[in-house]
């Protein structure tokens, strides 16, 4: 009897996927475990995995197309099973057991998760079928990706795909033989297959040549399902919370020094302390001062929670498509300046590489942006709802100052609080963020 795969909820907020590019074609024998095709969700794009072997009868949602969740995507034949038959009977609605769904993720509690000690390696999350991953970049080395005599990166395969080039004929530049992007590229450039890049010889110094000036064209761009659940949530933030901003200066010329001390004592174990590792320390240790901040609005009343889960704003390379994703630090109150930057660091690097897990994407009750490394001096976020509050955070900018009456070059970074007037008022939010600016200021406290 044929097997009728749909369109799985792949998030809690998921109501409709985008089928990106198929990776079988009908006639092809699959195995459970095999990467069916990427799926585009409100959330990322990630790669629907098949839970059954088979032969593909029949492609039900062509690349590019929309379906809603509990659509057909693809017939299986099971074996034994004649294929054209299989194919006829799901066309005619003829009865075909649909393959096992993805269970809807369950709703938060109240008391979120407990954090592990940064000695221990985190729990490994239950297997939910399907099992995803995000569009593949050229540092992912996925079982899936490599499988086979080959060994290519995904990325490579991609445009090897597209270009319609055998993967077979190319010598591998990477690590292990592995064919990556350039040597793919090479091939494309009518360059030998496996040569690297030559070493450019020294030239004589031009004079700089006027770069041309890009060309603009008038289009409509597709808004990706991310983009749309991005465009909803914050238009939805605007109209329906009544923000008001609150900013201090911060002097952080001893967080400065005690960083660069810390991080070169750290060095040989492999630490390095970013600046807002100790602005997420200094968030969660306020936010237990100050409760009100870490709550929600809801028609019930004000919920107060329990623990502090501190999300941090990542925003995805243009190469996936771009967006924004806050993973969360759980029981952040209960972590460590190390803690901290090995949790930041890990969840950070799988949202711009592999993808983060709903789960680890749910449960914060406190949000912060940081445009610094960007060298923004000051800016306003929006309020991730249902939380009460985000924190937008500024570069440290050398700048004059007075000092004993006294100008000197100091260091100041702006904190930005917005706020849900519903919850919090003009002066608990003033004494929050200078709770924050002062252990800031002081940042021997943040060690204990």
């Amino acid at each position: 009897m044929p097997v009728k795969i749909t369109m799985p909820r792949l998030s809690d907020t998921m109501e409709e996927g985008t089928l990106v590019k198929w990776r079988v074609k009908e006639g092809d024998k699959i195995a459970s475990g095999d990467i069916l095709a990427d799926v585009e969700t409100d959330k990322a794009t990630m790669e629907l995995q098949s839970f059954d072997d088979g032969v593909v009868a029949k492609i039900a949602l062509q690349e590019g197309q929309v379906t809603k969740v509990g659509g057909l995507i693809l017939v299986l034949a099971t074996d034994g099973e004649d294929v054209p038959e299989a194919a006829k009977a799901a066309a005619s609605g003829g009865d075909a057991p649909a393959a096992k769904p993805a269970p809807a993720p369950e709703a938060k509690k109240e008391e979120p998760r407990q954090a592990q000690p940064a000695e221990e390696a985190p729990a490994p999350i239950p297997r939910c079928p399907p099992q995803t991953k995000t569009t593949p970049r050229e540092d992912d080395d996925s079982d899936a990706a490599n499988s086979g005599k080959i060994r290519v990166s995904p990325l490579a395969r991609r445009i090897a795909e597209d270009k319609g080039i055998d993967l077979s004929k190319i010598k591998g530049t990477g690590p292990d033989g592995r064919i990556i992007k350039r040597d793919v590229q090479a091939v494309i450039d009518g360059k030998p297959a496996g040569d690297a890049p030559a070493a450019a010889a020294p030239a004589a110094k031009a004079p700089a040549a006027v770069p041309p000036q890009p060309k603009l064209e008038s289009k409509t761009v597709t808004v990706s399902n991310m983009r749309k659940t991005i465009a909803k949530r914050l238009l939805e933030s605007k109209t329906t919370i009544p923000h008001f901003t609150v900013t201090v200066q911060a002097d952080v010329e001893e967080l400065g020094k005690l960083r660069g001390t810390l991080n070169k004592q750290l060095a040989s174990q492999g630490v390095k302390l970013s600046v807002n590792d100790f602005i997420v320390r200094a968030c969660a240790l306020a936010l237990l001062q100050h409760p009100v901040v870490n709550s929600s609005w809801t028609d019930a009343g004000i919920q107060l929670h329990g623990s502090v889960n501190i999300g941090v704003a990542v925003a995805l390379p243009e190469e996936k498509g771009g967006g924004l994703v806050v993973p969360t630090l759980p029981a952040t109150h209960t972590l460590g300046l190390r803690q901290i930057s090995k949790l930041t660091r890990e969840l950070a690097d799988k949202a711009r590489t592999k993808g983060l897990s709903v789960d680890e994407m749910s449960g914060g009750t406190f949000t912060i942006s940081n445009l610094g490394p960007w060298n923004v001096d000051h800016f306003e976020a929006i309020i991730n709802p249902p939380q009460a509050a985000i924190l937008a955070v500024g570069a440290a900018i050398e700048q004059p100052v007075v000092k004993n009456g006294q100008i000197v070059v100091g260091q100041r970074m702006s904190l930005t609080l917005s706020a849900d007037h519903r919850i919090i008022d003009g002066a608990t939010a003033a004494v929050f963020v200078n709770t924050v600016k002062d252990l800031l200021e002081n940042p021997a406290t943040l060690l204990v």
